[in-house]
């Protein structure tokens, strides 16, 4: 009995810090499939493909981490002063980094 406590008291820090696998909202859910069926093709094995992206981005992403990596690179992608901050910056090129390895990771496991 000790040595259960004793694990669920070592596991809860750690699990703690792991990211959710289901902390993004269903329309953010939705609406990365559909962009990925836009690209990829409208039939039933795109969709179960884009959902498994979705999926396994997600494990490795928080939702709040996504979002910012999407603005940035939504950023990055406008002209002008404003948008001149997200280019080059360190950090935002560790956010993006990491998206993209995300992303790279959901498609050698699901397409």
């Amino acid at each position: 009995m000790r040595t259960a406590v004793l694990i669920l008291a070592m596991a809860g820090p750690a699990a703690a810090q792991a990211p959710l696998t289901n902390d993004y909202p269903t329309n953010a859910r939705a609406e990365y499939v559909f962009t990925c069926m836009a690209v990829n093709g409208q039939n039933r094995s795109t969709l179960d493909r884009c959902s498994c992206a979705i999926d396994q981005i997600s494990q490795v992403l928080s939702y709040d981490d996504f979002v910012r990596a999407e603005t940035v690179l939504r950023m990055q992608q406008t002209t002008g002063p404003n948008a001149a901050m997200f280019r080059g910056m360190s950090q935002m090129e560790a956010m993006v980094a990491e998206l993209r390895r995300a992303e790279a990771e959901a498609e050698i496991l699901c397409f």
